[in-house]
């Protein structure tokens, strides 16, 4: 049986979080969710934020957090999620012109480093969220993500580990769990299957390809400290639904 707690990524279930945020967030606690990860504040004051979600019991795991936000205004975007107690802010995505490989890519590397700097100063932790471009061949014949990673610290860079597009890629999630054991406290479950013209569905966790049950096993021998659910659409049945579904998944395994 699972013992880690499981959070659920609300950007999975955001157009609902939009209309109403409390009824929603009273939803996923109901389902069994223990924690959220936000993506933004929903047009929210941090301070009611945070006191919507201790009144409805829900733990602030973490935040995505865009690089550009970041960058744009360091202080203040931190600042907020100070407010929230937010222990672990999170880069979920780095557009095409600041990749690996670009003439931007230098300047990412160091303001990753202010941001880190600047988060630890907060007693916040930075970390990685992948998809599947960090999964190219650089001109050594490494992956882009084990390059990005490598110019931190652990300490310095964790890595959310983003189970479905390691899958996509072809590599093996719990193989990465492995090579980043204690450098993945948060770990985002997300399973798929593919259509008949080879395109990637997401569904529910435990509904499609991902080896689910040895994929929890190995989050947990891994270190980490939070599963998270995350769907970032619904070809089929309701973000509810599903999210209801991986969750009773999850606490079954």
């Amino acid at each position: 049986m699972n013992s880690l707690p499981v959070a659920i990524q609300v950007y999975s279930v955001r157009d609902l979080a939009e209309k109403d945020f409390i009824g929603t967030m009273k939803q996923i606690k109901e389902m069994g969710y223990q924690g959220v990860e936000l993506a933004g504040l929903y047009g929210q004051k941090p301070e009611l934020v945070k006191q919507i979600l201790e009144e409805i019991g829900l733990t602030i795991v973490s935040a995505h957090v865009p690089y550009e936000e970041l960058i744009g205004d360091l202080d203040k975007t931190l600042h907020q999620y100070e407010i929230l107690n937010c222990p672990y802010i999170v880069i979920p995505y780095l557009s095409i012109e600041k990749r690996y490989g670009t003439e931007e890519y230098a300047s990412v590397l160091t303001n990753i480093k202010k941001i880190a700097d600047a988060c630890k100063k907060r007693g916040i932790s930075l970390s990685y969220h992948n998809h599947d471009f960090e999964f190219e061949k650089t001109e050594k014949g490494t992956y882009v993500l084990d390059e990005l990673l490598g110019s931190f610290e652990p300490d310095e860079l964790y890595f959310e580990p983003d189970t479905c597009w390691i899958k996509v890629a072809g590599e093996d999630p719990k193989s990465y769990l492995e090579r980043y054991h204690g450098r993945c406290p948060l770990v985002h479950l997300k399973d798929f299957q593919r259509n008949n013209r080879g395109e990637i569905e997401l569904v529910s966790f435990g509904d499609g390809v991902q080896q689910a049950k040895e994929l929890i096993q190995k989050a947990a021998e891994s270190g980490a400290k939070w599963l998270i659910v995350e769907q970032d659409d619904h070809p089929y049945n309701s973000a509810m639904e599903n999210m209801k579904r991986s969750v009773e998944f999850i606490q079954k395994n």
